[in-house]
């Protein structure tokens, strides 16, 4: 690469993250539904024409920011997984909860815009998947090295009629781990969230004081229910 390419690359990825760090601002004052191209180049001090070098629309606007939430958030929790990588199957569950949690708290728009009210006209295209998948394959990947250890049980209890569906999810995302168990898996995967919007969005209000503690009771909780045992 010449040096004059070098430069150009160098000011597309300056000019790239500007305008996505003024669309979260706006997403922090106005919410997603309300975020506009022509109001982020305005503040950036650019013509509209020129912002659509970047971002054609909108929604590639939120697409872009959509996928850096995704990662922003599976590099917490893979980081935080890293650093007890060697602990019982519960402790790993445990320490990548309590990251998903952190790292919601921290970013609270962000994790609104993954996690919160669907944007009106919006559909998020299958590019977003691998960010999006993180957090659940790391969860997977956790439960798959704990059976295929010491635990959890050969399987977990499923009714007859979830017996097709739960067969699929094994296909699509959870290979090596038993019916019941992958059924149990995206349960939890929904409460871990669920959990999280709670306490993000003032739904615990008046109701839970310590979240911190209420929610490491809970998440272990959710360990044993995919069947993870301590060590």
């Amino acid at each position: 690469m010449s040096t004059a390419q070098g430069a150009r690359a160098r000011a597309r990825t300056e000019v790239t993250a500007a305008i996505k760090d003024e669309a979260r601002r706006q997403l922090a004052a106005e919410g997603a539904a309300k975020l506009s191209l022509r109001a982020v180049a305005r503040e950036l001090g650019m013509v509209s024409s020129a912002l659509y070098r970047y971002f054609p629309s909108r929604d590639d606007l939120l697409t872009a920011l959509i996928i850096d939430a995704y990662d922003s958030l599976g590099e917490a929790a893979e980081g935080a997984h890293a650093t007890v990588a060697g602990a019982d199957p519960v402790r790993r569950w445990t320490a990548v909860c309590e990251s998903v949690r952190g790292w919601a708290l921290a970013h609270p728009h962000e994790y609104a815009l993954i996690y919160g009210s669907p944007v009106p006209g919006y559909s998020a295209p299958e590019s977003t998947v691998p960010a999006a998948s993180r957090v659940g394959l790391l969860l997977i990947g956790i439960v798959r090295d704990a059976h295929q250890g010491p635990g959890p049980a050969d399987d977990l209890p499923l009714p007859a009629e979830l017996r097709p569906e739960a067969e699929r999810m094994v296909a699509d995302f959870a290979p090596g781990l038993p019916p019941g168990v992958a059924v149990a898996l995206v349960a939890a995967w929904a409460e871990l969230f669920g959990l999280v919007g709670f306490e993000l969005f003032g739904q615990f209000h008046r109701v839970v004081e310590d979240r911190e503690a209420f929610f490491r009771l809970s998440a272990a909780r959710l360990a044993q229910g995919v069947g993870l045992v301590r060590a």
